[in-house]
Formats: C-alpha cells, sequence, structure tokens
C-alpha cells in the first residue's frame, strides 16, 4: 500500500501557524511580483476566488470580507515543508518527496505492528499537526494513482476526516464513478478534452478502455500503464529519496519583472540571476544538466500585443552536461540574443534545466565535439568544479548572492530593475534570527 500526504492550502497554512490573526478568515497566497493567486484558504475558495485569478480583480472582494492577500515566502515554505518531510520519514520505511507539500508513503507490512492503516494513517496526521501546526489529508490505496484519486476525495469531502482507503473493488470503482477525468493524475484539463470528445469523462470509465485504445489514444505503453494503475496494478516504483529532499527532474527558475523592461542588458541581468539560482540547485541535487531552455515573455493583458505573448528557445548543450555556472551563462547569452526584438516590452523571464544526471554516468559523448571543450579537457573541468564548489562555499558561509556573477550586480544603491514585487510579505519567521517570534 502507498499513502499520499498532501498538505492542506500549504502556502496559507504556513503563514497561519505564526499569524493565528488569519485563522477563519479568507487568506491567499499572491505569486511572485504579487501578480496572480497561488493558494488558497477554505474560506477564500468558499468566496469563489480561483486558482491562479489576478489580484487586482480579487482585491475587492477581499477586503469587502475582511480578507487578507499575502506576498510569496518561499524561504518560510520550503523550511515548513522540510519540518513536514522529516516528521513523515519518522513514520514509514520510505518516503518520495514529490512535490514542496506532498509526499508518498511506504505503508506495506505497517499493520503487522502499527494496528490498521486508518489507525496508523491518523496518528500520522496528528503528528505532523503537532510538530509543524501544517494539516493534511491523505489518500491510501494498492498504486500511486489510486493514492492520488483517494487524497483528491478525501480533500473534498469533510466528513472522510482527512483520510480514504482504497483497497478493495468497491471502494475503487465508486471513487473512480465520483472523479471526473481531468482531475486523474497525468491527464490534465487537455487531455481530458480529446477524452471526452470519446464520451470518457470519469476516471472509472477510463479504466475500462482496452488495452489496444489506452496504447493508441494515450500515448502508447504510459497510457496503458495509467489505466492499469487505476484497476489497481502497480506500474510505478516509490522513488524515495535519500536526504529526503526533492530529486528534481528538471529546474525552473522564473519570475516576472517589478516593472517593465526593454533594455537587453537589464533582461540580460535578470537571466542570468535566474539562471544562476538553477545552477545552484542543480549542484546542490548532485546533477549536471545538458538541454537548457530560455524565455522571454510580454503581457497577454496588453491589447497592443499581439500572440504568441513568449519565445523560448531550447539547446543540448554542445560541449556536454555541466552544472557550471559560468558555461551555463555564455550559452544563455547567445540564446538571449537570438530571443530579442528592440522595441519590445518584456514582463518574465525564466530558465530551465533539463536532462539531468549524474557526473559521470550514462553521458553521451559527441564524435564531433571540439578538442578544446571543456567536456575533453579533464584539467579544465576539474578547476571548473572546485570554482563551483568554492562559490558555493562562500555562498553558504556569507549568505546568497554574496558572490555572484558581474551581470547581475547592479549600481551602489540601486535595486535591480527585474526584482519583483513583494508588499505583503510575511516576516522570515524560521530562517532569520531578527525575525524570531517573541512569546510573552
Amino acid at each position: 500500500m502507498y499513502g499520499l500526504v498532501d498538505c492542506n492550502n500549504f502556502y496559507v497554512s504556513c503563514e497561519r501557524v505564526f499569524q493565528p490573526r488569519l485563522d477563519n478568515r479568507p487568506v491567499v497566497v499572491l505569486s511572485n511580483n504579487d501578480g496572480n493567486v497561488v493558494s488558497r484558504s477554505a474560506e477564500a475558495k468558499q468566496l469563489g476566488i480561483p486558482m491562479g485569478a489576478p489580484f487586482f480583480e480579487v482585491r475587492e472582494l477581499l477586503r469587502h470580507h475582511q480578507g487578507h492577500a499575502l506576498s510569496s515566502n518561499y524561504a518560510l515554505y520550503g523550511d515548513m515543508s522540510r519540518r513536514v518531510m522529516a516528521r513523515l520519514a519518522a513514520h514509514a520505511p520510505a518516503v518520495e518527496v514529490y512535490s514542496i507539500d506532498e509526499a508518498f508513503l511506504d505503508l506495506h507490512g505497517l499493520t503487522t505492528y502499527c494496528g490498521t492503516l486508518d489507525t496508523r494513517v491518523q496518528a500520522i496526521r496528528r503528528d505532523v499537526l503537532a510538530c509543524t501546526g501544517i494539516p493534511t489529508c491523505v489518500g491510501v490505496a494498492p498504486t500511486k494513482t489510486l493514492a492520488k484519486v483517494a487524497n483528491r476525495l478525501a480533500k473534498k469531502h469533510p466528513e472522510l476526516q482527512g483520510v480514504l482507503r482504497l483497497d478493495t473493488a468497491s471502494r475503487r470503482e465508486r471513487a473512480l464513478r465520483a472523479l471526473p477525468v481531468a482531475d486523474v493524475w497525468g491527464i490534465g484539463y487537455q487531455y481530458a478534452g480529446k477524452l471526452a470528445t470519446h464520451g470518457i469523462r470519469t476516471a472509472w470509465e477510463l479504466s475500462q478502455v482496452s488495452e489496444a485504445w489506452a496504447r493508441k489514444h494515450l500515448g502508447g505503453v504510459v497510457g496503458w500503464r495509467l489505466v492499469q494503475e487505476l484497476l489497481g496494478q502497480p506500474c510505478q516504483d516509490l522513488n524515495p529519496s535519500e536526504d529526503g529532499t526533492l530529486a528534481r527532474k528538471s529546474i525552473s527558475c522564473s519570475r516576472s519583472f517589478g516593472q517593465r523592461l526593454t533594455a537587453f542588458d537589464d533582461l540580460w541581468g535578470a537571466m542570468a540571476t535566474y539562471l544562476s539560482r538553477a545552477a545552484e540547485k542543480l549542484r546542490a541535487q548532485g546533477d549536471q544538466a545538458h538541454i537548457l531552455t530560455v524565455y522571454l515573455s510580454q503581457d497577454r493583458y496588453d491589447t497592443r500585443v499581439p500572440p504568441p505573448y513568449t519565445r523560448s528557445t531550447t539547446l543540448t548543450l554542445p560541449g556536454g552536461p555541466t552544472s557550471d555556472t559560468l558555461q551555463l551563462l555564455a550559452y544563455a547569452r547567445r540564446m538571449l540574443e537570438r530571443l530579442y526584438e528592440p522595441g519590445r516590452v518584456y514582463v518574465k523571464a525564466g530558465v530551465v534545466l533539463d536532462g539531468l544526471e549524474r557526473p559521470g554516468r550514462g553521458q553521451q559523448l559527441s564524435l564531433f565535439a571540439p578538442a578544446s571543450s571543456t567536456a575533453t579537457n579533464p584539467l579544465s573541468d576539474v578547476r571548473a568544479q572546485q570554482l563551483m564548489r568554492s562559490l558555493d562555499a562562500l555562498n553558504r558561509q556569507f549568505g546568497r548572492g554574496t558572490v555572484r556573477p558581474a551581470a547581475t550586480v547592479t549600481a551602489a544603491g540601486q535595486s535591480a530593475p527585474w526584482q519583483g514585487k513583494a508588499q505583503h510579505k510575511s516576516q522570515a519567521f524560521t530562517t532569520r534570527l531578527e525575525d524570531l517570534l517573541v512569546v510573552g
């Protein structure tokens, strides 16, 4: 049996741990630059505030109902996530950290020593709430896909007291009949529209398709495995994280700008900042990337701007996989020069590192790689790795951004023009000594 633990309204719940005045009130957390709603309390959902709504559209509604809007505080959310995952690891033999607020648990064999699964899972929920203040829901099932189904239904139906177990055929059928196919893990709204044209609108109807149909219409063997998982046949193993942290399959860093940018140097400063942060995460995970994507976005709400609003370019790194910030910046600069168009107004930029792999493992060598490439120059490669280790060590000791690329540095006394707005940001309650709560 697998268990999927999902934190309820995670960002809002993190804020409420340190600000009890937010309890029982409509609360939303906004995306970078205070643009859109990315987390809602139950009270905000009852007001009809949708996920992703622009803040300017819901500001008056929140004010009328004495609600609150907060800027994203990712330092706080990341630390609270680490605490939640640590508690989960104390209760299960293996944990797969799926996202900042979700984790799969290996529950096989626990009933032998810990009573029924319901009793055990409720104990886990109580422990997480007591130690971190974060409420959770848990779905229990023989496959990871069914565990996601169970968790989604447990959240929608308060009478289930936060736990739903799908361990019999009758329970599975009842749950799948109640779940729209768009809510199945791995389907999404675009695929759901395609399935609707074939008369498939619920997860149960999807589970009844033939293997030939699934392979033809759901992307081959991947689609058939999804159907098998809905039928209770495990096709996905747990991928536990050895250190309890999230092992990403790709790393992305993007931000909306605090002001509209037109100058290339400003855009390059933003891009270099985001790529430096992504490369730092890449090295912390112990991986290298061999695919780099950069993109620029214009304002989709500006009627003078024709689509497409976002332009991107992707490069398979010709020198082989790397985690060297300086190498990645050299590639990204040339890619940005191809995307940039003078006179256009940009509101957002981002980078994505894909094709992550461990150094030296499964590396595809190039027959035509230049002899001067760092990938074929061991001495240069070793020196570059030493430089990155030194850079990371200095930033850990003296603070993030203490040593950084020159492109990201602004004139003394001036803030970066790409710096986003965060007018409603809470304190770093758990990661900065000056912000620690004082009781009494």
